[in-house]
């Protein structure tokens, strides 16, 4: 597998590509990954912005097999209840079973990565909205930073939240204080097969609203005159 030498210029990826080719890669081998690349990528991450530039998110680097496999275990408990639904909606839809294979093929090999990330904030979420979305907005940009740089270096990653089902559970397992909130948990390898490539998502015409809910003004036809699409 790759050392961080071999993979560096991959950061100079135009962000544009990397935001077009990125996936959710689940199947990961299990070479290591070396801890300059880590660190390279971790590095990236804390580059995000954050509330009130407080910084205080923490990442808990998981190699250790035991601790590994107690968080494959409380991934595989919120899979198993996960599935049954998600079974549902992908019946007969080609694409979605495809996507079910992979999730499972992550909760079957999930202690197998060779490392997992475990992105965390000093404090806890409140109970009221507005506090909890500026809780979880100075982690997540964090998050996606990561998982554009493990893109740019072909470095396969994925964010899930399973295995956060019970913080507690996840706290104890990871030793956290308790004044340190488990957000969100990137398994890192190097792709097993396939990995990044081209996305297909809807037109950003159809999810675009101006003003207000339902004026869809930028969903035109791309026929003669231009023509909106829309009635409403």
């Amino acid at each position: 597998m790759p050392d961080y030498a071999e993979v560096a210029d991959g950061f100079t990826m135009p962000l544009a590509d990397a935001m077009r080719t990125q996936r959710a890669v689940r199947r990961l081998r299990t070479d290591p990954v070396d801890d300059e690349t880590l660190l390279a990528v971790l590095d990236l991450a804390t580059k995000a912005p954050t509330g009130s530039n407080r910084q205080g998110w923490e990442f808990v680097v998981v190699r250790d097999p035991d601790i590994k496999h107690a968080l494959a275990r409380l991934n595989r408990q919120a899979f198993s209840i996960y599935r049954r639904w998600a079974r549902g909606q992908a019946r007969g839809d080609l694409k979605a079973a495809r996507m079910l294979a992979a999730v499972q093929w992550q909760a079957d090999h999930f202690e197998d990565a060779p490392v997992i990330v475990v992105a965390c904030l000093h404090g806890r979420p409140g109970p009221i909205s507005m506090g909890r979305a500026a809780f979880y907005g100075s982690i997540f940009p964090a998050v996606q930073n990561l998982l554009l740089a493990a893109r740019a270096i072909g470095l396969g990653a994925t964010l899930t939240t399973l295995p956060l089902w019970s913080r507690t559970q996840a706290r104890r397992t990871l030793a956290l204080p308790n004044d340190v909130t488990p957000c969100a948990v990137v398994p890192l390898g190097w792709p097993l097969r396939g990995g990044y490539g081209p996305t297909t998502r809807r037109p950003v015409e159809e999810i675009v609203h101006v003003d207000h809910y339902g004026n869809r003004s930028f969903l035109r036809s791309h026929g003669a005159g231009g023509a909106t699409l829309e009635t409403d």
